[in-house]
């Protein structure tokens, strides 16, 4: 089977690189729509053997991706953006997954890199190079309308997902999001979607999502909530629903709903590693009414899932701390510093309990390197945490 990888992009001069390298030798052709770059951008598709074929941006993610289909000769299709790449270990997984005659589509799962309460997500980025698959929407543009008609017609088909992380994307960092303007477009783009389509479950789980993200709290929740009534939704949006209502409810400190909310999603059947966000803030719920053991199963089922969750290991540590299981704390918070070396509030209440079991030096050296991060990312803690070890006659 021959698999063809394309992508639209617009001045990706610095992501495009490390894009191309990750599916150069998985694919056996590269096809780059460009929409308008005034940067290198198509010379380095050139560079790594792509096809470059051009289109007029018309603020309409699907039409653009929708052109550069028209390109590809492989059996299946993989799509990126210029800020996603895959993973290193994925390549054999993918080969094997499209030697199979019955699967028309193979979700991905992606990791945004640098995001603590929800790693990740399932897309639909690998197919089928059928002729009536198609991108729909102008924003979170995605097949899976297409293939629901696909599928009415032509029932030997069947879907799988990878269990394997394939997607690594670093697009949704705050540096990014502010640079490009992506919430602002994402906005406008759904906003025009939905008023011609008020009950489209997805861009309602989107854009309420935005909402709640941009402060509109109650425009969130009312999107929301209308995107429950689909009956006939995919479980994947229906989880995004409930979670997102879950913190929701939480702002507006209704607490009951926010754990139903939670609670709900936790206990649909998808792939495990999506539900890390619901069963992390559920616990954190649990932890504020003082119900520390169940808060500490929620934590606790959250790291079996990915045992590389740094914030579900910080949270349960904090749970041990509060039950008094010092040792169980320390080993908890030693393991988010194993995963993320820059985690300072991981260092700063390793060096609270380091210190109340004795271990005065190494509790001091933990309390350092808490307040060396937190110079760099939040001075006023790092103040804070500094005179208060003054306060008690140390000084670092």
């Amino acid at each position: 089977m021959n698999l063809s990888f394309c992508i639209i992009v617009k001045n990706e001069e610095k992501n495009l690189p490390r894009c191309l390298a990750s599916v150069k030798d998985v694919v056996d052709e590269i096809v780059v729509l460009d929409t308008g770059s005034t940067d290198r951008t198509p010379e380095i598709a050139q560079d790594f053997g792509a096809k470059v074929h051009y289109f007029e941006w018309c603020n309409d993610f699907a039409a653009a991706r929708n052109e550069s289909l028209k390109y590809v000769t492989g059996d299946w299709v993989l799509v990126l953006d210029a800020d996603e790449y895959l993973s290193p270990k994925i390549a054999p997984h993918i080969q094997a997954a499209i030697k199979s005659d019955r699967y028309i589509l193979i979700n991905l799962i992606r990791e945004e890199i640098g995001a603590k309460q929800s790693p990740y997500s399932l897309v639909s980025r690998l197919f089928r190079n059928h002729p009536e698959i198609k991108f729909f929407r102008p924003y979170h543009a995605i097949i899976d309308d297409s293939l629901t008609e696909i599928l009415a017609k032509e029932s030997q088909w069947q879907i799988a997902s990878l269990p394997e992380v394939a997607i690594l994307h670093e697009g949704y960092q705050k540096g990014e999001i502010t640079s490009k303007n992506k919430l602002q477009k994402a906005r406008a783009a759904m906003e025009s979607f939905l008023s011609n389509n008020p009950d489209d479950a997805y861009v309602c789980s989107k854009l309420g999502a935005l909402y709640l993200e941009i402060g509109e709290r109650e425009k969130g929740m009312e999107l929301l909530l209308r995107g429950l009534k689909n009956l006939e939704i995919d479980k994947t949006i229906l989880y995004e629903l409930h979670y997102h209502l879950g913190i929701a409810y939480r702002q507006k400190q209704n607490r009951e709903m926010a754990k139903s909310h939670y609670q709900i999603a936790t206990e649909l059947n998808i792939l495990p590693k999506l539900k890390l966000g619901a069963y992390n803030n559920l616990g954190s719920l649990l932890k504020e009414e003082g119900n520390l053991q169940d808060a500490k199963t929620n934590y606790e089922i959250a790291v079996q899932i990915d045992p590389n969750f740094a914030v579900g290991h910080y949270n349960r540590g904090m749970v041990l701390k509060q039950i008094g299981w010092f040792t169980e704390a320390i080993a908890a918070y030693e393991k988010v510093i194993k995963i993320d070396s820059n985690y300072a509030e991981a260092y700063q209440n390793l060096g609270v309990v380091l210190l109340k079991v004795g271990k005065v030096p190494e509790s001091l050296e933990a309390f350092g390197k808490a307040i060396s991060l937190h110079e760099k990312y939040n001075p006023t803690e790092a103040k804070r945490l500094r005179q208060g070890l003054e306060t008690m006659g140390f000084v670092l």
